[in-house]
C-alpha cells in the first residue's frame, strides 16, 4: 500500500513491485500518480466497497434475499454505490482512518483465525506500506505559522497507519532512503522479519516525533522534548561505573552532527570522547565566525582541548604555523588531550604534532585523538597508537567553516526531574558597525585578531574564565573559577609557565570586572587589551583604570555578550 505526501520516486518503487506480482493500493492522489504511469492500482474506496459488497452479500444471503435484490438493483450501480463509502470525506480529513485498511495491517497472519475473518470481510492483507506524512515540521518551524496552519498540517490518518503496520508486523516504510533496500530484501528473499522489527522500531520513533513535534507546536513550546536515534553504544559513560552508555543523533542532516565524523583510526570514542568533539566544534566553529565576520576570511584553525576546555589554540594562513602555535601555547596540558583542524593532515604535519616542541624526557607526543576533515595514509600510519588509544576522525565539513557553520538547534540539558532548554551559542562578537561595542585606547589589526579569537576560546570555555591570546596564539586559558580576579591569576600563571611573556597579550572575560583587582592583575602581567562586558557599578573605575595604565578597553552591555557556558 502506497500513502506518500512526496511522491519523487514513489513511481520506479511501485513499477518494481507490480514487476514481482505484488498487488498495489493506494489512496486518492498518489493512486492517480501510480495510474498516470499506467500501473494497475486499487484505491482505498474500491478496497472498502469490495469489502462492503462481500458483506452485505453474506447478509443478503443470510436473509435469503439476495436473489431479489440482485433483480432490482443494477450491480455496477450497487458496487459504485458500496465504492462511495470508502471515499474521503470531510475535506480529506478522513481518507485511510477505515476498518479495511487497519485490518489488513493488523491482522496477525500466522492465526488462521485471524486469515479466516479476514476472508469473510473481504479484505485483503497488507504486506507492505509506503507512507511518509504531512512535513509539519517545516510548518512548525514557521515563526509566522498560526494554531490553525498547525492543525491544517497535523496528519492523522499516516501516523495511524504507521502504528498498526508496526504493530502488525508488516514491511513498514517511512524513510524514502528505506525503498529501495526494503524492496532489494524482497526481491533476494532476506530475513523479511527481522526488516520488519527494524523499519516498525523506525516507524514508531517518527510518530512519537510527529506527535511531539505537533504537541510542541499547538502548546507554543508548553510541551516539549527530544526524540533520538542510537547510532553508538559506548563501553561506558563518564565513569567506567556508569553502564550503559549511548550516543543519539536526531537525523537533522546537519553536516557537523555527531553522527557524520567517521572513525578511520583507534577505538570508537566514549562518553568523555564524544563531550570533548561536542566542545571542540563549538571553539571552532565560533572562531571561524569570528574571523569570516570580522576580518572577512576563515584562516587555518588548529584546537587541542582537554576535559572540554581549550588548553592550545593556534590560527595562522598556513596549517603548520596554525599547528604549531596550537602546541606552544602549553606543552605540558596538551599530553593526551583531543585535537581538531579545519584542514586536511598529512605526513608532515603529522610529524610536528607527535615531535614539535616535546618536553624534556618526551619522544613522543601522547594524544587521545585527532579530528580533521581528511587523513592521508602515512598520517594515520603515524599517529596511530598501540590498542587504538589515538581515536582519529573525519568529517569533510571541517574543511568549509563559516558565519554559517554555527549550531543553531535548542540546547537541552537534563536537570533532575526534567530537563532545559534555551537557544544555542550563536551571538558573534562584532568589531566594526556595532553601535553597542565601546573602545577606549588603541587598537590594531592584528590586536583585533587577537581579540576575536579570544573571544572566541573563552565563550566557549567552562565559565567564570579569562583567556589570554598573543599573536594568534592561546597562551592561557583561566577557566571555571568562582571569582575573576583568580581566573585572571591562572591565565596569567599558565601563560607563565609555559614560558610566554603577557607583554601585549589581549585578555577576554566572559563578564563584568567587579572591582579593578582583575584588570589589575592583567595589566600587571602587560596585557595590552581587554575585551569585558559592561554592567557592574564599577564600570568607570575600570575604565579609568585601564586609561591610566594604557590598556585598550573594549566593552559591551552584558545582556548583550555575556559568554557563560557550559554551567550544565
Amino acid at each position: 500500500m502506497f500513502s506518500v505526501y512526496d511522491k519523487r520516486g514513489i513511481v520506479a518503487c511501485a513499477q518494481q513491485l507490480h514487476e514481482m506480482g505484488i498487488q498495489l493500493v493506494s489512496s486518492g492522489g498518489t493512486a492517480q500518480e501510480l495510474r498516470g504511469h499506467n500501473l494497475p492500482v486499487i484505491d482505498v474506496s474500491q478496497l472498502v466497497g469490495h469489502s462492503m459488497h462481500k458483506q452485505l452479500t453474506e447478509i443478503f444471503r443470510r436473509f435469503d434475499i439476495l436473489e431479489d435484490i440482485m433483480l432490482r438493483v443494477d450491480p455496477v450501480l450497487f458496487q459504485e454505490t458500496l465504492e462511495c463509502l470508502g471515499k474521503p470525506i470531510l475535506d480529506h480529513r478522513v481518507v485511510t482512518l477505515v476498518p479495511q485498511v487497519h485490518a489488513g495491517l493488523l491482522a496477525q497472519l500466522e492465526l488462521p483465525k485471524h486469515l479466516t475473518e479476514l476472508e469473510e470481510l473481504g479484505v485483503p492483507p497488507i504486506d507492505i506500506l509506503f507512507l511518509d506524512t504531512y512535513p509539519l515540521k517545516r510548518t512548525a518551524a514557521d515563526p509566522s505559522a498560526a494554531f490553525a496552519d498547525i492543525v491544517k498540517m497535523t496528519d492523522i490518518g499516516g501516523p495511524a497507519m504507521l502504528r498498526s503496520a508496526a504493530k502488525g508486523n508488516r514491511l513498514v516504510v517511512c524513510d524514502p532512503a528505506d525503498r529501495q533496500p526494503t524492496i532489494n530484501a524482497i526481491r533476494n528473499g532476506e530475513d523479511l522479519d527481522a526488516l520488519a522489527k527494524a523499519l516498525g522500531d523506525k516507524a514508531e520513533a517518527v510518530v512519537a516525533d510527529y506527535c511531539l513535534t505537533s504537541a510542541r507546536g499547538r502548546s507554543g513550546g508548553l510541551y516539549d522534548g527530544v526524540i533520538g536515534r542510537r547510532y553508538l553504544t559506548s563501553k561506558y559513560g563518564e565513569n567506567p561505573w556508569q553502564i550503559p552508555s549511548g550516543v543519539y543523533t536526531l537525523d537533522s542532516g546537519d553536516p557537523l552532527g555527531g553522527d557524520r565524523f567517521e572513525l578511520v583510526e583507534g577505538t570508537m570514542p566514549g562518553y568523555v570522547g564524544n563531550a570533548d568533539r561536542e566542545r571542540l566544534l563549538q571553539t571552532i566553529t565560533h572562531i571561524a565566525a569570528g574571523f569570516d565576520v570580522n576580518h572577512f576570511s576563515v584562516p587555518r584553525i588548529a584546537i587541542a582541548v582537554k576535559h572540554g576546555n581549550a588548553c592550545g589554540a593556534g590560527v595562522d594562513e598556513e596549517p603548520m604555523s596554525a599547528l604549531q602555535k596550537m602546541i606552544e601555547g602549553d606543552t605540558l596540558s596538551i599530553f593526551g588531550a583531543v585535537v581538531m583542524t579545519n584542514f586536511a593532515v598529512d605526513e608532515e604535519l603529522s610529524n610536528s604534532l607527535l615531535h614539535y616542541a616535546l618536553r624534556t624526557g618526551e619522544e613522543r607526543r601522547m594524544l587521545a585523538g585527532v579530528i580533521a576533515p581528511a587523513f592521508t595514509s602515512g598520517a594515520i600510519e603515524m599517529l596511530a597508537r598501540k590498542k587504538g588509544k589515538c581515536q582519529l576522525m573525519v568529517n569533510p565539513a571541517l574543511a568549509k567553516l563559516d558565519r554559517s557553520s554555527l549550531d543553531t538547534a535548542p540546547r537541552i540539558s537534563y536537570i533532575r526531574g526534567g530537563f532545559q532548554m534555551q537557544p544555542n551559542y550563536t551571538f558573534v562578537f562584532k568589531l566594526h558597525d556595532n553601535p553597542k561595542l565601546q573602545v577606549t585606547g588603541s587598537t590594531d589589526t592584528i590586536q583585533n585578531q587577537d581579540i576575536t579569537l579570544a573571544w572566541a576560546i573563552g565563550s566557549t570555555s567552562t565559565s567564570n574564565t579569562v583567556t589570554l591570546v598573543q599573536n594568534r596564539k592561546l597562551i592561557g586559558n583561566g577557566v571555571g573559577q568562582q571569582d575573576r580576579v583568580f581566573a585572571c591569576q591562572i591565565a596569567v600563571m599558565r601563560a607563565q609557565r609555559s614560558g610566554h611573556n603577557p607583554a601585549g597579550a589581549v585578555a577576554y572575560s566572559d563578564s563584568f570586572f567587579p572591582q579593578i583587582d582583575g584588570p589589575a592583575v592583567l595589566a600587571e602581567a602587560g596585557v595590552a587589551a581587554i575585551f569585558a562586558s559592561s554592567g557592574s557599578i564599577k564600570d568607570e573605575a575600570v575604565r579609568a583604570f585601564c586609561v591610566e595604565r594604557g590598556v585598550t578597553l573594549y566593552m559591551m552591555p552584558d545582556p548583550d555578550c555575556r559568554g557563560f557556558f557550559a554551567h550544565c
